[in-house]
């Protein structure tokens, strides 16, 4: 109910009649303020007129107003700025520290209102507002979108900056890690991030010039060369690491980390290890070149890899094949390019403060064909159209940052649904 009332109170939802104190004078709301989402007053820089007066300072709202006390709200200085106190059952009066008296207003939630928020959330199916998103108009929905994909575009360069954290600053290492992730594609994405946080590049880089070598730590490293295999392959790695191993003081990585059940043969870790152990060996300043790419062909072409003679027939060690080329679909390429390129730019563009660089990020998705799974599919299948990479993108975050966590009444469809009257 208090989430309701914060809804009610920042949409301003107030009943057609003149809003009063619990003591009967008169409350205009200019401006509700700003919804507060860390501690202290729930809306700060509220312009109310009580009484012809003009207040500006911080609103409080409650589901009773006796939770003013159970809250400690009494004995907190933070809370004497607040200027007026919402509550729904008005059972006590409230004061500041002061003791000075505080004006509240009873305000209770429209019964419309209160009957969709149930519906939505006891919805059995997602998402939970299909039924009126055919009827919102394009701009709603692209609007809520452009928000969306911007949200997105911030909690991926949240990771990056961590990861780069964890590289000493370095973009390029960073890139690396965030490359390598996506390589795990889901199931082993973080089994992927961990095995590359563990790589000292600087070491790699002394020996990149031989793809031997970068394979052995690689494989080495993902504890991939632990078992006693007949494979002469195998050995000769296994053999290469452990003198490396000793040398730079090299960790070695659970093995049961990886998974492998339901995956395809091309998606075992072992190809897309192989795989990345060609692209940094044969690759240098990969972010840079990426950062100076200027087309998506251009930007597949840095990206372009193989694998070594041995994994074109084997899909892990033990395991001949028949010989069959490892490159990266059309698919795999788009996907490392919204999931690492487009982040990347973002980033950096805001780092460097420039906004060709983010702009160029937010056009990439466009161009590139919207994401094919269950996500969209299910976006689809309610009559929202999916026409790019953006598109996929904003639903995914949609999906994750909102419908999962019931967040509707913080989501422009929810508000739709919400203010409908039957």
């Amino acid at each position: 109910m208090e989430q309701l009332l914060h809804y009610i109170w920042k949409h301003r939802i107030f009943p057609l009649k003149q809003l009063v104190t619990t003591a009967g004078i008169s409350v205009e709301v200019i401006d509700p303020g700003l919804n507060n989402s860390n501690a202290g007053p729930d809306f700060f820089n509220a312009k109310i007129r009580i009484n012809g007066t003009l207040w500006v300072g911080n609103v409080e709202i409650h589901s009773k107003a006796s939770d003013w006390y159970r809250h400690g709200h009494d004995q907190n200085k933070v809370y004497d700025s607040v200027i007026l106190h919402v509550a729904r059952e008005v059972d006590c009066e409230v004061k500041r520290t002061s003791g000075e008296l505080i004006p509240q207003m009873q305000l209770s939630c429209p019964e419309h209102i209160k009957m969709n928020y149930q519906e939505l959330h006891k919805a059995d199916m997602l998402p939970p507002c299909y039924k009126i998103i055919p009827d919102l108009s394009s701009f709603t929905i692209h609007s809520w979108l452009s928000v969306l994909q911007s949200e997105r575009f911030e909690h991926k360069s949240e990771a990056i900056h961590a990861r780069l954290k964890h590289c000493n600053g370095s973009w390029e290492d960073a890139f690396f890690i965030t490359l390598a992730r996506n390589f795990g594609f889901g199931l082993n994405g973080d089994a992927f991030e961990k095995w590359a946080g563990l790589i000292p590049l600087r070491s790699v880089d002394k020996h990149r010039d031989s793809l031997f070598k970068v394979e052995a730590i690689f494989f080495g490293q993902a504890g991939l060369l632990e078992e006693p295999l007949d494979d002469p392959y195998y050995k000769m790695l296994k053999k290469e690491f452990a003198y490396l191993k000793h040398l730079f003081q090299l960790p070695v990585m659970d093995p049961s980390l990886w998974h492998f059940l339901r995956l395809r043969p091309g998606n075992f870790p072992h190809v897309r290890i192989a795989q990345l152990a060609y692209l940094y060996s044969t690759k240098w300043g990969l972010f840079s070149r990426v950062m100076g790419a200027s087309s998506i062909k251009q930007i597949k072409e840095v990206l372009s890899t193989s694998v070594s003679d041995y994994w074109e027939e084997h899909y892990q060690f033990y395991s001949p094949s028949p010989r069959r080329s490892k490159h990266l679909s059309e698919s795999t390429y788009n996907l490392l390019i919204i999931n690492t390129v487009v982040p990347f730019l973002y980033a950096y563009g805001r780092h460097k403060i420039d906004d060709d660089l983010c702009q160029r990020a937010g056009n990439l998705l466009e161009e590139i064909k919207a994401e094919d799974n269950y996500v969209t599919r299910m976006w689809n299948g309610v009559g929202l159209n999916v026409n790019n990479a953006a598109d996929s993108q904003a639903l995914l975050e949609l999906k994750k940052e909102y419908c999962d966590k019931k967040k509707c009444l913080y989501c422009r469809i929810g508000f739709e649904y919400l203010k409908q009257q039957k």
